[in-house]
């Protein structure tokens, strides 16, 4: 894992495009919130971003990110080890990613354990951090939040008339022919079978 070959060709191009996707202000605001929930800092000065590799270096083992799920639902991750070992600080990672699941974070809007232990995918770890604050007052949690508030349902009520009108269109997505048909059309020589 961490000598992981840069990279040629298509996946070098794709990899530095995930990258670029990278906001310093949104991490920025994430750290924040993270600070704010735990009620210590995580690394060095809170007014200036980490950027993207020193807030890999702060998250990469995973014991803040479980801390950080344990103060939003308490007993959320049962153990965290602080083992400098890849596959404890993996295990670290996957047990946050489940915790978030287990509260109905969309796992689309989480990222894999080698995004972050990897660094492949910084971006998308910075998202999964912003679900995590969207989903955390829809638990009960009471103390800061981050990013705008999550949707809740927006049940529809349609009275009987609509319903009725509705059943009479028909859908594009159904077709129309507008009274055309396939006489006279032919594609190319009749096939002949002979005995």
């Amino acid at each position: 894992m961490a000598n992981r070959p840069r990279g040629y060709g298509m996946s070098r191009e794709v990899g530095m495009k995930i990258q670029s996707k990278y906001d310093e202000t949104l991490e920025q605001e994430a750290r924040l919130w993270i600070e704010a929930v735990l009620g210590e800092p995580i690394a060095g000065d809170s007014n200036e971003p980490l950027g993207m590799n020193k807030f890999h270096g702060v998250l990469k083992d995973g014991t803040v990110l479980c801390r950080l799920i344990n103060a939003i639902k308490p007993g959320s991750v049962k153990k965290i080890n602080a083992s400098p070992m890849a596959f404890k600080q993996m295990e670290n990672i996957s047990n946050f990613l489940s915790a978030c699941e287990a509260i109905e974070i969309k796992k689309f809007d989480l990222f894999q354990t080698a995004d972050l232990y990897d660094k492949t995918n910084m971006p998308q770890v910075v998202n999964g951090i912003y679900a995590l604050g969207r989903k955390a007052p829809k638990i009960g949690y009471e103390g800061p939040t981050l990013g705008a508030k999550e949707a809740d349902q927006a049940p529809r009520k349609f009275s009987e008339e609509t319903l009725q009108a509705g059943k009479t269109v028909i859908g594009l997505q159904m077709g129309s022919n507008k009274g055309a048909s396939q006489s006279g059309m032919n594609f190319g020589k009749t096939r002949a079978i002979y005995d």
